[in-house]
């Protein structure tokens, strides 16, 4: 109740049913790691080419699935944004893309299947924001993974091991 005495409307903590468009111009996947013995940090980003969110109520049922294009890695330094496109790294000739699925969905977390460089492992996403907006929402995630998981093994010491991602994702109701 308000001061006077009727009720205060309440925002949905969560979207509204329905399927969601990714849109990738308003979208970002960002990354932090190291290289040089861990002692220089990296940052940089990929595209991320689309995806759909079908929410569905309960919130547990919702299903997520993305696709981030592996040749848009972008460093700020060139030699090493080859190196890590080359068959060294991520192979993006051979694995373009990089894919995530859902498992199960909750408020402050979503688990799935992560499929890089031909490799798939469960990941847990902790959901560290969302907002709402007239016909959709925006969301960020948080995921640390090491890429050896994903066979992605060059440089050992040289280049980080784990890289810590941070997803924005805009999605728009259609």
């Amino acid at each position: 109740m308000d001061a006077t005495g009727g009720t205060t409307p309440t925002t949905p903590r969560t979207p509204r049913p329905g399927r969601y468009t990714i849109d990738p111009d308003g979208s970002t996947l960002s990354f932090r790691t190291t290289h040089v013995f861990g002692l220089l940090p990296v940052r940089g980003t990929f595209a991320l080419r689309g995806g759909t969110v079908d929410v569905a109520d309960p919130l547990s049922g919702s299903r997520i699935s993305v696709e981030v294009d592996a040749a848009s890695f972008r460093s700020g330094n060139a030699q090493r944004d080859g190196a890590v496109r080359s068959a060294r790294f991520l192979d993006t000739g051979t694995h373009p893309l990089i894919t995530f699925v859902s498992g199960e969905v909750e408020a402050d977390a979503v688990s799935g299947t992560l499929t890089a460089h031909g490799v798939s492992r469960p990941v847990r996403l902790s959901v560290v924001q969302l907002a709402l907006f007239e016909g959709g929402f925006t969301v960020r995630a948080t995921l640390r993974v090491d890429r050896t998981e994903f066979g992605v093994t060059a440089s050992p010491g040289m280049a980080g091991r784990r890289l810590d991602l941070t997803v924005e994702a805009r999605c728009v109701r259609g």
